[in-house]
């Protein structure tokens, strides 16, 4: 018994020596292998525009990988009149409960570009925002959050002949004017975006319509965690999905890198996709987080 209770404190005392990777009321940490797997599996069921077998195959994938993860989902069907008619399309919301009811989303798009010229699976453009939803509800799902958190796959982002006037964009504006008829707009208090976020060479630029402070928060987790070179300070502008919550007055921002030379080409395929690239955007939204979070709760947010 001696031995025991000898051996046993043994093990207490290397544990509290661990220090807090071992805190079991820790999330787990954002997995850019978890992602990349994901992104293999998109890929595999081919081109994915909105209306498409391949996007129905797509939702069929993302319900069973978040009700695994144990995340409710919700479709949110419509109808959107675009250039070539009328198409069908779907949102998929996911919602992991928090302490309080009001609600920041953390969207990005699911869809492809429709091109019938060319095979386009979309790996980074598409491909990559959908990957990292999947694996970012794993995280939050395991983790206290004092907002509810609902990420949001956005349908029809691509436009369908060109991006110009309201051919783009669809999901996001649906949702955004959803809200807004049940009253419930004034609960998403903040919005935070992902597009394009696998590319191999990550350069992320400061999206110049985006709220200042959240931008700021982010920009400066990935400063604290050594991954200032992959967000530049320099800014440049862009319509995304984000546009349609800012017009609402929630702050948004976009997270983005549009330096991508397969972009909208049969070359974005899933070699182009990195691993390192999505878990290096995962830890620093999961960074983040918490200051953004402060910050919305009015506590003024205090850095490790």
């Amino acid at each position: 018994m001696r031995v025991l209770l000898c051996a046993l404190s043994g093990i207490a005392v290397l544990l509290m020596l661990a220090g807090p990777s071992l805190d079991a009321t820790a999330p787990p940490a954002f997995d850019g292998g978890n992602a990349f797997e994901h992104v293999r599996h998109l890929v595999s069921l081919g081109p994915r525009p909105p209306g498409s077998a391949g996007l129905g195959e797509t939702r069929q994938y993302l319900r069973e990988q978040l009700t695994k993860a144990g995340v409710h989902v919700t479709e949110q069907a419509f109808d959107a009149e675009t250039p070539i008619g009328r198409v069908p399309m779907v949102n998929v919301r996911a919602t992991i409960p928090g302490a309080s009811p009001a609600r920041i989303v953390i969207g990005g798009h699911y869809d492809t570009k429709l091109f019938r010229e060319f095979r386009f699976v979309g790996a980074n453009d598409g491909g990559a925002s959908t990957a990292f939803l999947l694996e970012i509800a794993r995280v939050l799902n395991a983790r206290k959050n004092p907002f509810t958190i609902e990420l949001v796959f956005f349908d029809g982002e691509e436009a369908f002949v060109e991006w110009q006037g309201t051919d783009h964009t669809y999901g996001s504006r649906y949702y955004v004017d959803a809200a807004r008829r049940a009253g419930d707009l004034g609960s998403i208090k903040a919005m935070i975006l992902v597009d394009m976020i696998g590319d191999r060479d990550l350069n992320i630029r400061r999206e110049a319509a985006s709220t200042k402070w959240l931008t700021d928060a982010i920009w400066s987790s990935a400063k604290k965690l050594g991954f200032g070179a992959f967000f530049l300070p320099d800014e440049t502008p862009i319509e995304d999905d984000h546009v349609a919550f800012l017009r609402a007055g929630i702050p948004a921002v976009d997270i983005i890198d549009l330096d991508y030379p397969p972009w909208h080409t049969a070359g974005d395929t899933l070699d182009k996709v990195s691993a390192r690239s999505m878990e290096i955007v995962g830890r620093v939204v999961m960074d983040a987080l918490p200051v953004i979070e402060a910050r919305l709760e009015g506590i003024r947010p205090q850095r490790k």
